[in-house]
This record gives C-alpha cells, sequence and structure tokens, in this order.
C-alpha cells in the first residue's frame, strides 16, 4: 500500500502578523460570542500558494525540487495583509478572510511559476484563478453567519507590510483537535 500525506506549499506568516489576526479574530469572537464558526487558529493560517491534496509520499521530492527550482528565481519581495472579506459572497457568508495585495506582483509571478514547475512533475494546474488570501474563519450555520460577517467586514483590519523570503512545504494531518501542520522542506529566496 502506497502511503500518501495531504500536502501543500504556503508562505509562512510573520509573528507581528498573527498577532494581529489573533486579536481581530479576538475582537470578533468578543462582539458576536454565540456564532458557529469553526476558528483557525492563529499559529496555523498560512498563504497557501498550492494544495496538492494526498500525494504519494514518493513523489514529495518532485514537489520539494520544483520549489527549490522556483525559489531560485525569486529575490525577497514585500506583500501586505490587511482588509476583510468573504466567500463566495457577502449574502451568503461560509469563509471570513483577511485580504493580501501585491502591488510588486511577485507574490502573483510566484504561484505562477510554481504552477508551471508543479505541472511539469505531473501536478495538475488550479483551474480557478489564484486569490491570495488568510482564512480566519468557517462558517456553519447560515442563520448566524451574516452578522458575524458583516462585523468582520466592519471590523477594520489594517494593512501590514510582510516579508515574503521562504517557501515552505507542509505536511497537514486532520485530527479531531484541527489540523497539524508538519514542515517538509523550506526553500529560501536568495
Amino acid at each position: 500500500m502506497i502511503e500518501e500525506w495531504r500536502t501543500f506549499c504556503a508562505i509562512e506568516l510573520t509573528y507581528d502578523v498573527r498577532t494581529r489576526l489573533q486579536d481581530h479574530v479576538r475582537r470578533l469572537r468578543e462582539a458576536v460570542p454565540d456564532s458557529s464558526a469553526s476558528w483557525s487558529k492563529p499559529e496555523n493560517v498560512h498563504l497557501t500558494l498550492k494544495f496538492f491534496g494526498n500525494v504519494p509520499t514518493q513523489s514529495l521530492s518532485k514537489i520539494s525540487a520544483a520549489c527549490s527550482r522556483v525559489a531560485e528565481e525569486f529575490r525577497s519581495f514585500q506583500i501586505s495583509i490587511g482588509g476583510t472579506g468573504v466567500f463566495p459572497r457577502r449574502s451568503r457568508p461560509q469563509v471570513l478572510w483577511v485580504g493580501v495585495e501585491d502591488s510588486s506582483g511577485g507574490l502573483l509571478d510566484l504561484q505562477g511559476r510554481l504552477e508551471e514547475e508543479f505541472a511539469r512533475e505531473g501536478f495538475p494546474r488550479e483551474d480557478r484563478g489564484f486569490r491570495p488570501h488568510l482564512t480566519i474563519a468557517r462558517l456553519r450555520k447560515p442563520e448566524d453567519a451574516r452578522k458575524l460577517a458583516e462585523t468582520h467586514i466592519q471590523t477594520r483590519f489594517a494593512l501590514t507590510a510582510m516579508q515574503v523570503n521562504e517557501l515552505v512545504l507542509f505536511r497537514s494531518q486532520l485530527s479531531p483537535k484541527g489540523s497539524i501542520y508538519t514542515v517538509i522542506s523550506k526553500h529560501a529566496l536568495p
């Protein structure tokens, strides 16, 4: 039997961004304490660039090599974390997110190159466009989701600059207490 790991490639957040996310979530939970949301732990929030799903462990070296090749092509660049929104739409919110601004275009270029390299290694391309965001909660009950979503949108998350200087390949293990993420490999942007 072939062992498979649930895998994704992402950018880790800085301590400052995680602290601000934690504060934002605390304010939302205090404002709407009875909401039925599954909250992301701040230490588990990443900027996901590619989610692979279950991958045979023998294929992990291909993914890691592709990450290394792409990382070598890029220099460290800056993005901004800020703004709030919901998916799929405001009238039927299911996910609360904090936005990512990419004024340099570096993030979009990086993600596009990763897609190309992963496709060369046999992993299918995403069939939808890349929309960088940080998921902070999934809403479970539509009847109380609107109030929480509106509070989230009204609660400002001011832009915070963050340097992108590394790609990380993670393993994700599902557990009753939430996902457990383990680093498979790290790839520095020179």
